[in-house]
């Protein structure tokens, strides 16, 4: 036997599913949050859409380039960037805001750091936060039916949630970004990512379960089940929940580090939408429980068959 050995970064194939085709999955099960926020905010949500996509894939393809590394454009995870991305702004935004954000997601969060497989924390995610701490104006100015007002959430933060039509939230009928408003369109891709085995329900289950409770205990409110179900169809939380939480390189792969990750965010969302200054906080917890997912997995990777704990000798 050769003492040479094929050594290479993640994602590694397993089965039949190529990193290519998971992606496909993915964008596929994106499609009916992209068709709703193109009907519901125009040809403009549109045109954001492929500006996201094709600069994201333009990047990785000049980067590797540049680099001389052979590319990788064909699985598709620039496109998944470049969606995600594009489903996470304001239909309102400036083309060249989102072409910097585009940029800076694939350069900086992903190829600088060795590429798919490398990077520490979610590209489209991490861009989002970008431009928003570079660009908050922009990217907190949302238009609805050419009204330009509060999001729903912008509402229950400053304790008028009377005025927040729930079932409006839950279809899609109102502001926000162009991917996030629907939460049936986005329950359908999640479905579809469920039913095709690309993810399971731990992180996102744990996830709404543990900010669910953490809304009920610290929200001043009581059991109020408007306020609640405005919560949880607010701002990106399903989005973020199914799509973005589940990444396969920023989350955890252990069985209870999934779980440990999920509850994490939860709060972490809890203390951000309701102590923080901004309505919003899924973004935020995403990227802060990317940075803490070693440290998780390092306390929940299960012990190999036939080892023991090791015990300390006193003298």
């Amino acid at each position: 036997m050769s003492d040479l050995y094929n050594v290479s970064s993640s994602s590694h194939v397993r089965d039949k599913d190529t990193s290519a085709r998971i992606m496909l999955y993915v964008i596929i099960a994106l499609m009916p949050a992209s068709v709703f926020g193109v009907i519901n905010f125009g040809i403009r949500a549109l045109v954001l859409i492929l500006v996201c996509v094709a600069v994201c894939v333009a990047s990785e393809w000049v980067f590797e380039k540049l680099i001389h590394k052979k590319s990788t454009i064909n699985d598709f995870s620039a496109v998944v960037t470049g969606l995600l991305l594009a489903l996470n702004l304001p239909h309102t935004l400036p083309i060249w805001q989102a072409v910097l954000g585009s940029v800076f997601a694939i350069v900086i969060v992903k190829m600088l750091f060795g590429g798919l497989g490398q990077n520490f924390m979610n590209p489209a995610l991490g861009a989002r936060c970008f431009l928003l701490v570079s660009f908050a104006g922009t990217m907190t100015s949302y238009t609805y039916d050419g009204v330009t007002g509060a999001t729903p959430l912008a509402l229950l933060k400053s304790g008028e949630y009377e005025y927040v039509d729930t079932m409006k939230m839950f279809l899609g009928t109102t502001a926000g970004t162009i991917g996030e408003t629907s939460v049936v369109a986005i329950l359908i891709g999640a479905i579809i990512l469920i039913m095709l085995g690309v993810i399971d329900l731990k992180i996102p289950a744990s996830y709404i379960i543990s900010f669910t409770v953490f809304i009920l205990l610290f929200n001043g409110n009581g059991f109020e089940v408007d306020y609640l179900t405005a919560q949880l169809c607010g701002g990106g939380l399903m989005l973020g929940a199914f799509f973005m939480a589940t990444d396969y390189v920023t989350s955890p792969i252990t069985p209870m580090g999934k779980i440990i990750f999920g509850v994490l965010l939860g709060i972490l969302t809890g203390l951000f939408r309701l102590f923080g200054a901004n309505a919003e906080g899924v973004s935020f917890a995403i990227i802060l429980g990317n940075l803490l997912v070693p440290i998780i997995e390092k306390f929940t990777i299960p012990r190999a068959f036939g080892q023991k704990k090791e015990v300390k000798q006193h003298e």
